[in-house]
């Protein structure tokens, strides 16, 4: 019986040994489990990086000129300072579009204002008239709010440069007819020339908008009297 114990000892203390250098030789199965998972990484772009600015799509357009919450008031100044001349707001479209309306923001109205030969349109890069709507004479003269103005012809506009024509005839008070605007006049032209301003006037004397229009002489007289940019958007 002695013998036996003994023996029955010995293998248990060598089977002891065994799983203790087992054990400190096994690989690493990753950590303690009371060390918890491992941190989530960083979202990209740091805190708040989720966060994205107004779209025009989120309030059904398809383009615009900036955010109409952002545009103030503006006056559509006399007669004689922008009667006959052919103002433009450039617009940087990504995507290709089928180009319908121009959404002009009517603020103010003159109830004795004269109007006739008042027209929107789009030129292209190159200055070529693409598309333009009837006489919106009618449309300067009721409802102040953001309005559509349809095209007479809509057309397909690839991703490009496009500048926004609006021209104004006839006579109004000055601070009575107004529309909304995205800029004060000259800082919008930051860091740009002809023909690549994205606020100017070209021509004099025009009763409706030209078919071409040389955008190497864009000019910034007018606008540096405060004409501010008006806000567009496209639908």
């Amino acid at each position: 019986m002695p013998t036996r114990t003994t023996a029955a000892r010995t293998l248990a203390a060598a089977l002891a040994a065994l799983f203790v250098l087992a054990g400190c030789t096994s690989p690493a199965k990753g950590p303690h489990p009371a060390a918890g998972p491992p941190p989530p990484a960083p979202a990209p772009g740091g805190a708040g990086a989720g966060y994205e600015g107004p779209r025009p799509q989120d309030q059904n357009l398809l383009a615009w000129t900036g955010d109409p919450n952002d545009a103030g008031h503006v006056t559509a100044q006399s007669a004689a300072g922008v009667g006959g001349r052919v103002t433009l707001v450039r617009i940087v479209l990504r995507q290709e579009i089928t180009w319908s309306n121009i959404w002009l923001g009517l603020a103010g109205l003159d109830t004795a204002a004269q109007l006739s030969n008042c027209y929107l349109g789009v030129y292209d890069a190159t200055g070529t008239l693409r598309a333009a709507t009837p006489d919106i004479s009618p449309q300067l003269m009721t409802d102040p709010v953001a309005k559509p103005l349809a095209l007479a012809k809509p057309f397909t506009a690839a991703p490009g440069t496009y500048f926004i024509a609006l021209l104004l005839n006839g006579s109004w008070a000055t601070n009575a007819l107004t529309l909304k605007s995205t800029g004060a006049g000259i800082s919008v032209n930051a860091g740009l020339a002809p023909p690549h301003l994205r606020y100017s006037t070209v021509l004099t004397g025009q009763n409706t908008l030209p078919t071409t229009v040389n955008l190497a002489e864009q000019s910034t007289s007018t606008i540096n009297t405060g004409w501010a940019s008006q806000w567009y958007g496209i639908s």
